[in-house]
C-alpha cells in the first residue's frame, strides 16, 4: 500500500510525520510513523512523499534480505540499478518493482528470482565481450 491516505495499513490509525531521529537516535529526514505498530517508511528528501510502503519490522527484515540479494547486482556492476529493476519486472511478470514498495509475498519472490536474473545478466554480458 502507498501511504497516500497517510493511514497505517497494520492498524488503520493517521501516521505521524516525523523527523527519524525519534527511530534512529540521529536525523536521516522526514518518515510517516505509526507507534503502536513500530511501522514507518521515510519520504524522498525535501518532499512528503513516500520512499516506499510502510513497513513494520517483519517487513522491514524481508526488505533488508531483498535488498541483500538484489543489490550486489547493480553495485557491482553487473547491471545498472535501473536495468537490474526492469529485468527482475520482467521476471516476476510486473510492469513495475521496487523493493520499498514490496509487502512480504513480493520480497519472497524477489530472493527466489534474483539468482535467474544474476545468470542471464551475467550470460548476457559475456555474449556482448
Amino acid at each position: 500500500m502507498k501511504i497516500t491516505d497517510k493511514k497505517c495499513e497494520y492498524c488503520g490509525r493517521t501516521t505521524a510525520l516525523v523527523d527519524s531521529e525519534i527511530i534512529y537516535g540521529r536525523s536521516y529526514g522526514l518518515v510517516y510513523f505509526c507507534k503502536p505498530c513500530d511501522a514507518w517508511v521515510g519520504v524522498h528528501k525535501g518532499t512528503t512523499r513516500p520512499l516506499g510502503r510502510l513497513a513494520n519490522a517483519e517487513l522491514r527484515e524481508w526488505k533488508k534480505k531483498a535488498h541483500a540479494v538484489f543489490d550486489p547486482i547493480w553495485k557491482q556492476g553487473l547491471l545498472d540499478r535501473s536495468q537490474a529493476y526492469e529485468r527482475l519486472a520482467m521476471r516476476l511478470g510486473v510492469r513495475e518493482i521496487h523493493i520499498g514498495e514490496s509487502d512480504i509475498d513480493m520480497c519472497k519472490q524477489i530472493i527466489r528470482e534474483v539468482p535467474y536474473l544474476t545468470e542471464a545478466a551475467w550470460q548476457i554480458r559475456n555474449y556482448e565481450k
